[in-house]
């Protein structure tokens, strides 16, 4: 027979967190017990295992107890719905577990190097982010200086600092997906937040146009044109949907603001 509830104390061990957590989570209406015993504990069942797990998904993506009541209320249409939900943290997940396993071979095989006295093999310290696979269109759209100011400049920050940028990366394409995918308008605040953080990232480099309404726009359009690109701010639904829901952000973003 199928167990049909966990108390909290068991919940907060298998959970790898604590009592006083859930029932914060209880309290700010997160996580409601299915039942309260006659002792006063709260007991949980699955569909309310299946909740935490997700909250603690969320939690471990960076966002907030409020950010994350948004998400789950967004989709609270049962157990369609959560399965839907959970099968696009699952290809975040998997997207990353191939992100720092790349990683971590790419810093084992520095170490092995730098223990056996072995020449480093440059090529191989930095997967993940390969710079220059763009080199020719970026000479052609925006010329040789262009290109050569920010290969100067990406080939001049330290190994943390090139680790620091990539995540900021990740992180802003991560955000663009939750938010596509969660079904805020391009008009939202969310979402020129978004664009907003997207506009600063693209100038912080030296060699981009620069913040002009024109350039924006059209690199938002060419997400969408270039698939190669477009796969960065892939949806679960497949498609363009999350390139286009990016390219009409930045539109708005800049028709208002450059």
């Amino acid at each position: 027979m199928d167990r049909q509830d966990w108390s909290i104390q068991e919940i907060a061990r298998l959970a790898g967190t604590t009592s006083r957590t859930l029932r914060h989570y209880g309290d700010i209406g997160l996580l409601k017990p299915t039942r309260v015993a006659h002792n006063g504990y709260r007991h949980y069942d699955q569909a309310a295992l299946v909740r935490l797990q997700r909250i603690l998904l969320l939690r471990e993506l960076g966002l907030g107890l409020p950010q994350i009541a948004e998400v789950l209320s967004s989709s609270d249409a049962g157990a369609t719905s959560e399965a839907s939900a959970l099968r696009r943290h699952l290809a975040y997940l998997r997207a990353e577990q191939d992100r720092l396993a790349r990683q971590i071979a790419s810093v084992e095989s520095t170490v092995n190097a730098l223990k056996a006295g072995e020449s480093l093999m440059a090529e191989n310290m930095f997967d993940g982010f390969d710079h220059t696979q763009y080199k020719d269109e970026v000479e052609q759209r925006w010329g040789k200086k262009a290109y050569s100011d920010s290969d100067r400049w990406w080939r001049g920050r330290t190994d943390a600092e090139r680790a620091e940028w990539q995540q900021l990366v990740a992180d802003l394409g991560r955000d663009w997906i939750a938010a596509a995918e969660n079904g805020a308008d391009a008009a939202s605040d969310q979402a020129q937040a978004l664009a907003k953080r997207h506009v600063e990232w693209l100038v912080s480099v030296p060699g981009t146009p620069g913040a002009s309404k024109e350039y924006i726009i059209g690199l938002g359009e060419m997400y969408v044109a270039d698939p190669r690109f477009g796969a960065n701010y892939a949806t679960s639904a497949g498609g363009s949907q999350g390139a286009e829901f990016v390219r009409d952000a930045l539109r708005i973003y800049a028709e208002a603001n450059l």
